[in-house]
């Protein structure tokens, strides 16, 4: 499985009257758990920020995947995997499904800011649409033709303009989203996407048969 370094910093910085969400341009990025991690701002308000569910909230067995948006396998377990799990697992009542975005990029950010920006309601259906065209909006190096194509998506989803340009320019609910990420991330030891957590065990990425093995095992069939 492809394993990408954790993110552990963010810098906001306001030019122009929009809010550019940039994160460091290194192909090393400090680890959880390093000085340059910790000396990441601790007082952030992470309250306002909410898991995205489906399923039974008293469902037998709860699984936390973490994953970015701009992740091939991530896209690749959405279109092989979710689907699946979701119609076996989600929709019968057997599982509380959690997914916690893991930001590698902007990029990513931005796409979890326009999908969150639809509030819980569209969460995950705007989420399909960023996986299934994930090589489409992210081709390309400029990130002014990453974010149209993004908006573009949202457009697809029922969302205006002028309601994701808010979402996109909002830097205080971007500094909490990377630190709930990290608060997360850290806890669970999280460092490679996508990641799931399975009742308090943590996986790996995996096929459908491999998670259906579990998932039966664990609610007792």
């Amino acid at each position: 499985m492809h394993r990408r370094t954790v993110l552990s910093t963010l810098a906001v910085a306001v030019a122009g009257g929009a809010a550019y969400l940039a994160f460091p341009q290194s192909s090393t990025l400090p680890a959880l758990g390093s000085a340059e991690a910790q000396a990441t701002p601790t007082d952030v308000d992470t309250s306002g920020i909410v898991d995205m569910a489906i399923g039974d909230a008293n469902a037998p067995v709860t699984v936390i995947e973490y994953a970015s948006f701009t992740c091939p396998h991530c896209a690749r377990f959405h279109a092989e995997v979710f689907d699946e799990l979701k119609k076996n697992y989600i929709d019968t009542g057997k599982i509380r499904f959690i997914y916690r975005e893991v930001y590698f990029d902007r990029y990513g950010l931005w796409a979890s800011l326009l999908a969150r920006c639809g509030g819980e309601m569209r969460f995950f259906g705007f989420s399909d649409l960023v996986y299934d065209a994930q090589k489409e909006w992210t081709n390309s190096n400029d990130p002014a033709v990453i974010v149209d194509n993004l908006r573009r998506l949202g457009r697809t989803a029922g969302m205006t303009d002028d309601a994701m340009n808010a979402c996109l320019n909002d830097a205080e609910q971007a500094q909490a989203m990377v630190a709930w990420y990290q608060k997360n991330a850290e806890a669970d030891g999280i460092d490679s996407t996508p990641s799931f957590v399975i009742d308090g065990t943590k996986y790996s990425n995996m096929s459908y048969a491999e998670f259906s093995k579990i998932l039966d095992e664990k609610l007792g069939g």
